[in-house]
């Protein structure tokens, strides 16, 4: 790789780190499974910049990277961590979203499939919309949106879960955009 295109793949990652590290944090649970995450993922990028850089949409195919490195993950990851709130001793506060602290989403979200969880998270946390989803992920936008059915079907049966999306917009609450929810009313 040359200078100039080594230097045009240091821009691109001190752009977009903070954005995928956000993603990531929401995808893995925890914030060190998140920088691996996004490392792996920009590793692979890197290996294949010279096509990557030439995409139509390269952040959508650097996302999709991303999800297709955690999916792996998860497959690979047969022991299954559980996330609790409670700590053995006191940590620093970290410095993150204040949608990844919350608890009772976290767990909620740990709790479903790899590709639900990334639906959701696309969707409403990284608020992206259905074709630009279906396009990271590289399916339609019915699968997203049977996805985010399902998905959103499982978080509203966890306790808590609702209270902690109080911040969200409405139509990650209700699984509606907000047209829908004005043809209702």
């Amino acid at each position: 790789m040359n200078s100039s295109t080594e230097a045009e793949f240091r821009a691109f990652v001190a752009s977009r780190w903070p954005r995928m590290l956000r993603t990531a944090r929401l995808l893995t649970g925890n914030h060190h499974d998140a920088e691996d995450l996004v490392q792996s993922a920009l590793v692979k990028t890197y290996v294949k910049w010279e096509r990557v850089r030439r995409a139509e949409e390269l952040d959508a195919y650097v996302w999709r990277i991303m999800i297709n490195t955690n999916r792996d993950r998860v497959r690979l990851n047969r022991v299954r961590e559980w996330l609790t709130t409670r700590f053995p001793e006191t940590a620093a506060p970290e410095r993150a979203d204040g949608i990844a602290e919350a608890g009772a989403l976290a767990e909620a979200l740990s709790l479903l499939p790899a590709r639900q969880r990334a639906v959701i998270v696309l969707r409403y946390l990284e608020d992206r919309s259905e074709t630009e989803v279906a396009r990271i992920l590289g399916t339609h936008v019915g699968t997203v949106r049977s996805h985010a059915a399902r998905a959103l079907y499982r978080l509203r049966e966890q306790p808590g879960v609702l209270e902690e999306w109080a911040g969200l917009p409405d139509r990650a609450r209700t699984g509606v955009g907000p047209r829908v929810e004005e043809a209702r009313s």
